[in-house]
């Protein structure tokens, strides 16, 4: 039997793509194993589906100025040692990363030893992280048409990103019975990411009277964000963060208004739904996600409202004709020639896996 390890943490969307993959891994054979950080969100995400996990140390590689910064290498280089350790006692055929801090000194360790390391890409520029396993990988999957050239020649190749293929066996049904909304009443869904987007959340609640005329909201606002005093508001429910009945909700809603992380908006058009994308700052990020959205909005699967131009009438503005145009971009994300990822990475590994 031929070994794998799974790599990759911090967020959400640095682990869901490696559990998509999961299911075709074990049908062709593969033992597989994941090393993430010691208690990363990834942690209990990766035991809940059965899979042997090891945790090593993390730390972050900022391109700001923290007092972290001069501690978090020695972290990482601890990492590193624990990774070749774990590489050793495992010895696999190959190394999938899905990015993530974690996952740098576990791709380092696998160049060091040898053993063929594959990563994956899902921004339209790459991230830092990826950036330092470039050198290591074997492979650079991305999601992209347009990020092929900011990649090594000879190791990028366009796989698109893996999706989790219970999402496509959602029950509208059940998602109504779940959150005991009115089924006759459109349904919009808000996603702010793994841990929550505050300002999205702000924003949403102050129009919630207004939103609630025309539509049941669903608001999945992160951990630590509920509204207490929203708590048994007709037509709107709030949850901190949602894993099996999330194929219920994305099945029951109509719209969807999400931030613009590439794994979640490429769900969302692997679902057909249509999207107002709200993307992080620039300001507060390194602008991967404006880049996702305006990709979207130029194939037509979505329509973008940038952070800085949120107020009360352009966010009501934008999902009133959001709704009103539904269609259009759904048929536009039905037209799209989509890749099957998920095959597509599977064959690329079986390929670089070393005998």
């Amino acid at each position: 039997m031929k070994k794998i390890i799974l790599t990759g943490g911090g967020t959400a969307g640095h682990v869901t793509p490696n559990i998509a993959l999961i299911p075709e891994l074990q049908k062709r054979g593969y033992e597989i194993f994941y090393i993430g950080s010691y208690e990363g969100m990834e942690k209990r995400l990766i035991e809940e589906q059965g899979i042997p996990y090891y945790g090593i140390s993390s730390g972050k590689l900022r391109r700001y100025f923290d007092l972290k910064n001069f501690t978090d290498p020695f972290r990482v280089q601890k990492g590193y040692h624990e990774a070749r350790e774990l590489l050793k006692k495992i010895n696999p055929n190959v190394v999938f990363s899905k990015g993530g801090f974690v996952s740098v000194p576990v791709v380092a360790a696998a160049g060091h030893a040898k053993i063929p390391a594959i990563i994956h890409e899902s921004d339209m520029t790459p991230g830092l992280a990826n950036k330092l396993s470039f050198r290591a990988a074997v492979k650079i999957c991305c999601n992209f048409p347009e990020t092929l050239k900011n990649l090594p020649e000879g190791k990028a190749v366009l796989t698109g990103s893996p999706i989790r293929q219970e999402l496509f066996n959602g029950d509208r049904t059940k998602g109504f019975s779940f959150t005991s909304l009115n089924p006759e009443k459109p349904v919009m869904l808000i996603i702010g990411g793994s841990l929550g987007a505050a300002s999205v959340n702000e924003h949403i609640r102050k129009i919630l009277p207004k939103l609630l005329d025309d539509f049941s909201v669903v608001h999945l606002c992160g951990k630590g964000k509920l509204d207490e005093s929203l708590v048994g508001t007709p037509g709107y429910v709030q949850y901190e963060y949602i894993q099996e009945e999330l194929p219920d909700l994305f099945a029951m809603a109509d719209i969807v208004v999400s931030r613009a992380g590439a794994n979640a908006i490429c769900e969302l058009a692997a679902l057909h739904k249509a999207s107002l994308l709200i993307p992080l700052s620039s300001n507060a990020s390194r602008g991967d996600q404006i880049l996702n959205a305006r990709s979207f909005e130029k194939q037509g699967f979505s329509k973008v409202l940038l952070e800085e131009e949120i107020t009360d009438d352009t966010l009501l503005s934008s999902i009133q004709d959001l709704y009103k145009n539904r269609h259009t971009y759904e048929n536009a994300m039905k037209a799209a020639n989509e890749i099957d990822s998920i095959h597509k990475i599977a064959d690329l590994i079986d390929a670089c896996a070393k005998p």
